[in-house]
């Protein structure tokens, strides 16, 4: 079993000394140290590594989220966060800043316990991704994509197109009606996604070129619905296109 080293972060005692407790009797995790201040927590993430922190919000001179922005910037190989406050309005912020999970006080050791599973399950998608290519026979068709506070698995071939909307982009998915939100940029996706089986034909539209059911000059059509092709990503299509005609 992977145990994850976990330090917490809260200026009031009680607080602390509660989530210290729920970590000490969790067996995949291990307390690598307690903190009533973000201050004292930044300067312990840089001399040792840590896998999770339990990190509350509103703390004087330097608050959790400022403290999460620091660790973002720091890049992907920095400890995942789970924010605890007693304040619920954070709980965008606390997306905003990629946290794996988000804990009401008060919470219970249920309550706890499943975002540390959380915690846990990326930790190890992370250990696994970063040990190499998997076996050729095992090609990947699929990926993880952030919808709220949990990594959803999505297969290529589910997905119809992609539509960005300002911070979010939609994923319209062939096995469910209801499309898929995730806080990121249409870019970063695009990034992630084959672009032999992907292609952008518009500032805010990604398509699956496998399920084109026709195609007009300025339009693409995928089921009953119509998505334009911009004069930016034309030349690009038409390319892929040429092979037919």
């Amino acid at each position: 079993m992977n145990v994850l080293q976990c330090i917490a972060v809260d200026d009031e005692p009680l607080a602390l000394g509660l989530v210290c407790a729920f970590i000490d009797k969790t067996p995949f995790l291990n307390l690598a140290g307690r903190y009533s201040s973000a201050v004292e927590a930044l300067e312990a993430i840089h001399q040792q590594s840590v896998d999770l922190i339990f990190l509350d919000i509103q703390m004087p001179d330097l608050t959790g989220i400022e403290l999460a922005r620091i660790i973002e910037k720091s890049g992907n190989q920095g400890p995942r966060i789970i924010f605890t406050t007693a304040f619920n309005q954070f709980a965008l912020d606390g997306f905003r800043v990629d946290a794996l999970d988000y804990l009401l006080k008060p919470f219970n050791y249920e309550e706890f316990l499943r975002a540390a599973s959380k915690g846990k399950a990326y930790v190890e998608l992370v250990q696994r991704a970063a040990s190499g290519p998997a076996a050729p026979e095992q090609k990947e068709d699929y990926l993880f994509l952030k919808v709220e506070y949990q990594l959803v698995r999505i297969a290529y071939d589910d997905i119809l197109y992609v539509e960005g909307l300002k911070d979010y982009v939609k994923v319209i998915l062939k096995s469910d009606t209801k499309p898929v939100l995730s806080l990121t940029s249409l870019k970063a996706l695009e990034e992630k996604l084959p672009s032999a089986k992907f292609m952008r034909v518009h500032r805010s539209f990604i398509v699956n070129l496998d399920k084109i059911g026709a195609v007009t000059r300025n339009t693409i059509q995928i089921g009953a619905v119509t998505i334009p092709v911009s004069d930016q990503y034309k030349e690009n299509f038409n390319q892929f296109l040429s092979k037919w005609m």
